[in-house]
């Protein structure tokens, strides 16, 4: 295989300035005027699963699931969106609980209809930017993060605010057990191959991929999402990116 079959690309500006190391929520917060329905599960439903971050100390993950009584493992998904693949893995894993960060009032409110439709009872959600969240995670409590189709932010001065940086790596890597995984997707080309070249600066993530398929193909049990069809539709090929978290010393 040529060296194009072997690795994504990683396309002009991956080494360009890295971003800020206090990470911030870009965007709007509210789009569309929701529903009446949306409105009363904001009032009604979110305020029991929404993830507080305390002032001081740290946060244990599992006690955000009291009614998960053989909870196995903790995952987390950052920018969950419509809340489709979330909603597909809690349903697939009730024995493994799963918070959900997404500051995007739309996305929230279309999560917790999955929630109240299916009975989701393994679901937690961080309303807000999940920067907070993560500096308050101990190390090693989760089994796996998700970025799936992250906003790439393609214009070169606005890449400071992709999501992806060594700092943030860095503290996914601290908040993963050994083994743990971190899963990212995009079909984005560029964001892609940035995400890549600092995940191998990251010295506690391996990527897990040995063959091309392993980053052309989703990941097991991969359910897709709305977004993705869109993407594939418009002649777009996304890349799944896995890395590891390496054991501790």
């Amino acid at each position: 295989m040529s060296g194009r079959d072997q690795v994504p690309p990683a396309q002009e500006g991956v080494h360009d300035a890295e971003e800020a190391p206090e990470r911030a929520f870009f965007g709007r917060r509210k789009g569309k005027r929701l529903r009446d329905a949306q409105e009363r599960r904001l009032a009604e439903l979110l305020p029991a699963l929404r993830v507080t971050v305390p002032s001081v100390g740290t946060l244990d993950p599992a006690t955000l699931f009291p009614a998960v009584s053989d909870l196995r493992e903790v995952w987390l998904e950052i920018g969950f969106g419509g809340g489709e693949h979330l909603a597909a893995q809690a349903a697939a894993h009730p024995d493994i609980g799963i918070i959900g960060a997404e500051p995007f009032v739309n996305g929230v409110v279309k999560l917790l209809r999955a929630v109240d439709e299916q009975g989701l009872r393994n679901v937690r959600i961080r309303d807000e930017d999940v920067t907070a969240l993560l500096a308050r995670l101990p190390d090693a409590c989760l089994s796996r993060v998700y970025l799936l189709y992250p906003d790439p932010w393609p214009k070169r001065r606005q890449r400071k605010r992709r999501f992806v940086s060594e700092g943030s790596l860095a503290e996914i890597a601290r908040v993963l057990k050994d083994g743990g995984v971190f899963r990212f997707a995009s079909d984005i080309d560029d964001y892609a191959g940035w995400t890549l070249a600092r995940a191998a600066r990251c010295p506690d993530l391996a990527w897990t991929a040995a063959r091309a398929d392993d980053w052309r193909q989703p990941f097991p049990g991969w359910p897709g999402t709305r977004y993705e069809a869109k993407a594939i539709a418009a002649g777009r090929r996304p890349t799944y990116l896995e890395f590891a978290r390496r054991a501790r010393g």
